[in-house]
Order: C-alpha cells, then sequence, then structure tokens
C-alpha cells in the first residue's frame, strides 16, 4: 500500500510539473521582440491571474468595426509593484497600449507600458528581454 502511494504521488507530481510547464511560454516562443503596436481602445477586461495578467481591449478603426485585443501583462504583483491598483483600471475606460505583436499575427500582444486618459503611464511587468520592468532580464 505504501508503494502504491508513493507512486501515485509521483505520477501526480509529474503531472502537475507537465501541465504547469505547458501553460508558460518564452517570449521569443510567442512574441516578436522587434516589432511594435500601439493600439487605443475601451477596456473591456482585466484578469489579474498568474502567471500573467491580461487586459482586454476593443479597438475601434475609422470604419467603425470594433477589432478586440488581448494584451499580456506581468504578474498582478509586478503590476502592484508598478504602481497598478485594481480601482484605476475599470471596464470602459480608453487606454493606449504599446508592445510587442504575437508571432502568429493574431490580435495578441505582450504589453510593454499602457497609458491612461489623463496621460499617465505605467509599465506592465513585460517578459520582453528588453522591457524596462522585466524582473529577469539581468539574469544569465
Amino acid at each position: 500500500m505504501r508503494r502504491f502511494l508513493v507512486l501515485v504521488a509521483v505520477g501526480v507530481g509529474l503531472f502537475l510539473t507537465r501541465a504547469s510547464l505547458n501553460a508558460h511560454h518564452a517570449f521569443t516562443a510567442e512574441f516578436d521582440g522587434s516589432k511594435t503596436v500601439e493600439v487605443r481602445g475601451t477596456l473591456v477586461k482585466v484578469l489579474w491571474i498568474n502567471p500573467h495578467s491580461w487586459l482586454y481591449i476593443d479597438e475601434k478603426k475609422p470604419d467603425g468595426t470594433v477589432v478586440p485585443w488581448e494584451f499580456e501583462l506581468g504578474t498582478p504583483n509586478a503590476l502592484i509593484k508598478a504602481g497598478w491598483r485594481k480601482d484605476q483600471i475599470p471596464v470602459g475606460l480608453e487606454i493606449v497600449v504599446r508592445g510587442h505583436p504575437a508571432k502568429s499575427g493574431g490580435r495578441r500582444a505582450n504589453a510593454r507600458e499602457v497609458t491612461f486618459p489623463d496621460g499617465k503611464e505605467l509599465l506592465v511587468g513585460s517578459s520582453a528581454p528588453d522591457a524596462p520592468d522585466n524582473p529577469d532580464k539581468d539574469k544569465k
């Protein structure tokens, strides 16, 4: 019985490790650090989750069409350290987000900074290797 429990515990541990590795990715695997994108839009949703928080905005094109965008941010802890507060980003707020687009060409990007209607800019804990607020940028 003891052997069985050890095998189950090892199996569960391996499963959780694999699930965690699949859930996370390297910046260069998904995003193009040589390109930038700037999107002005209306905030639709914010997810403060690990390992990355997310901003969802709707960009309104000149012809009236609405294009949804997803922006990956840093961890909730990185956002708080950068000066973010949950109450400062209400749904419906018009913001400008700058970052690096997904290599897939979809409407997804890794954000670098967000500009608010009052002109205030906040960094977002970007995982881009050259981001000023990337906590891992100096690690070798």
